[in-house]
């Protein structure tokens, strides 16, 4: 039908090709110029209200999940497919013909040629040479002619296909990556140590993910050098599936879980506020010391008839007239019926509460470190296409740019006791390895003569 071929003659355009290219090209600097997946209020204060809201209708700010550039990688496919498809028919008459089409005219008139004489007979030199001329050649004849012998021989005419495995590879790397823009994610969760997840904030997305396993982090340890700067960290997680332990690794910066299609990084970690501590009361009255454990956000009946006592809260940097103290909680003290007083317990300053001239004492003796473990948590259904793409544009590049097809034409001509050689070549790339070619020939027939001389 004639619409069907307008569309088909409309795709085998390399205008068309010309113009994606230079678009997605395009489009792939400005989202690398506008940061991707940020906060509105960052986007906003950059741009304003009225452009940040015209550059989120057009999914500027998370355009390698847009329709429209995702519209531009299925053209740039259909243009490579419909292109390679279009040229291919004639590559494969050349390609897988048994008889290839032979001029002895074009290879008398090629430029590129060496002319030489031999004393020995043409039956004689042909019979020398016609092992040594065709010797890794996957095609080969020879004709008798007035004045002598012509041998053709023909090696290479696959290679054509290389650029065709670098459309393929392209289409592959394109395809790869159109998949995961559609069905992968890219999230991430903390877990506290002895806590579980089965779902994930998405980076992209102000949304949340589901997960169809839960993910428990039974134990983090992190190790310091001296400086105080982190050395390691290391996370073991457990997959449950209907409860029941699926799969266990211990991770580590690089070295991630995968699960189903589902990987998880080591990507940060933070300390938490310690559920426990152990706290110090000294009785001014009695002079006796008295040691507790406490959870924090309960209280407990202090002796001696002093009240009750509760830990609040916990601050990493706490701060007092301008002081900075450090780690301290903070602690409500109650007296019968009295207002509770809060009273400040830094963890560096043991003697702190001294201040206060209260009948107890308080301070921090010791407490257990919690930390949480920051996962990164992606899914790439299509990096194993992308990846099977790079491979194939290697050997793609490789077959385009090293490898030629090669056709070498010898004519043997004399009428006595001497002959004239005439050697010329034609290779579809490399031309300037066709004279290399030609005197490489051009000594292997001279050796092979001189190896057996007429009689």
């Amino acid at each position: 039908m004639d619409y069907l071929s307008a569309i088909w003659r409309f795709f085998t355009k390399i205008k068309l090709g010309i113009v994606l290219l230079v678009s997605i090209g395009t489009t792939s600097i400005i989202g690398t110029i506008i940061p991707q997946n940020e906060g509105p209020s960052e986007y906003i204060n950059s741009f304003g209200g009225f452009l940040y809201t015209f550059l989120k209708v057009l999914d500027v700010f998370d355009m390698y999940h847009s329709w429209w550039f995702r519209f531009l990688i299925v053209m740039l496919t259909l243009n490579l497919v419909v292109c390679s498809i279009d040229r291919l028919k004639s590559t494969w008459k050349i390609i897988f013909v048994k008889n290839p089409n032979f001029s002895v005219s074009r290879f008398r008139n090629i430029d590129e040629k060496k002319e030489f004489t031999n004393k020995t007979s043409s039956e004689k030199l042909f019979t020398d040479c016609f092992s040594v001329v065709t010797k890794g050649y996957s095609y080969k004849r020879f004709e008798k002619t007035e004045k002598g012998f012509y041998i053709f021989a023909e090696k290479g005419r696959w290679t054509r296909i290389g650029v065709y495995i670098v459309h393929f590879s392209i289409v592959l790397l394109l395809m790869g990556s159109l998949v995961v823009s559609i069905f992968g994610f890219e999230g991430y969760a903390n877990i506290p140590e002895g806590g579980s997840i089965d779902s994930i904030q998405s980076k992209d997305e102000n949304r949340i993910l589901p997960l169809d396993f839960t993910i428990r982090c039974d134990k983090f340890n992190v190790s310091f050098y001296d400086s105080g700067s982190p050395k390691e960290y290391r996370s073991t997680l457990s997959v449950l599936e209907s409860g029941r332990i699926s799969f266990k690794k211990d991770i580590i910066v690089n070295d991630p879980l995968r699960f189903k299609g589902i990987n998880v990084f080591q990507s940060s970690y933070g300390r938490m506020s310690p559920e426990k501590v152990k706290l110090k009361i000294s009785s001014k009255d009695s002079g006796k010391e008295y040691f507790e454990e406490i959870l924090i956000g309960h209280s407990i009946d202090l002796p001696e008839n002093m009240g009750t006592f509760k830990i609040v809260s916990y601050n990493e940097s706490a701060d007092y007239n301008g002081n900075v103290l450090g780690e301290a909680f903070t602690g409500l003290l109650t007296v019968n019926t009295q207002q509770p007083v809060e009273i400040l317990l830094p963890v560096k300053f043991s003697g702190f509460d001294s201040m206060r001239k209260g009948k107890q004492i308080f301070s921090i003796i010791g407490y257990e470190d919690r930390y949480y473990t920051g996962l990164e948590i992606t899914k790439t259904p299509g990096v194993w296409v992308v990846y099977s793409g790079f491979i194939m544009l290697l050997v793609g590049c490789y077959v385009t740019f090293f490898m030629s097809h090669i056709m070498l034409f010898v004519e043997i001509a004399g009428s006595g006791p001497g002959s004239k050689i005439v050697i010329s070549a034609v290779m579809d790339k490399n031309k300037l390895g066709v004279k290399k070619m030609i005197d490489k020939v051009f000594k292997q027939i001279s050796l092979n003569a001189s190896e057996n001389p007429a009689n």
